[in-house]
């Protein structure tokens, strides 16, 4: 087996970015993207953890059903929406503070369904 093969290949090039690992093509020009979806049920959960981050709010969101740029701009539009930080790591939004109120109702405004998780 060649080493490229056993390494899973090509992830990120500092000339193009990030590779579909499908076709090989950078994310921008792969022709296999529309095949990706998230998994899920299609409900966004939203939820306020503490654990971890030093007693800090973090607002989460989970299972939105968008991937890639969809979700970074969702995510960019949340944090403008709450005045506040955050991020986007493993298909899951971290705005900074505690803004579960105010993200539940704009992604039900947005067209998303969407309910608070947790207690």
């Amino acid at each position: 087996m060649a080493r490229e093969e056993k390494m899973g290949g090509l992830v990120y090039s500092t000339e193009h970015g990030r590779m579909c690992p499908a076709c090989r093509l950078p994310l921008a020009q792969c022709g296999c993207k529309a095949q990706l979806s998230p998994a899920g049920d299609g409900v966004a959960r939203v939820s306020r953890e503490t654990k971890g981050r030093g007693g800090k709010a973090v607002t989460v969101v989970k299972g939105v059903p968008l991937i890639g740029e969809a979700l970074a701009k969702l995510g960019k539009q949340l944090r403008t929406r709450c005045g506040s930080g955050g991020t986007v790591k493993d298909g899951v939004l971290e705005i900074q503070g505690d803004h579960v109120e105010t993200v539940v109702a704009e992604l039900l405004k947005q067209g998303f369904q969407a309910k608070k998780a947790g207690g």
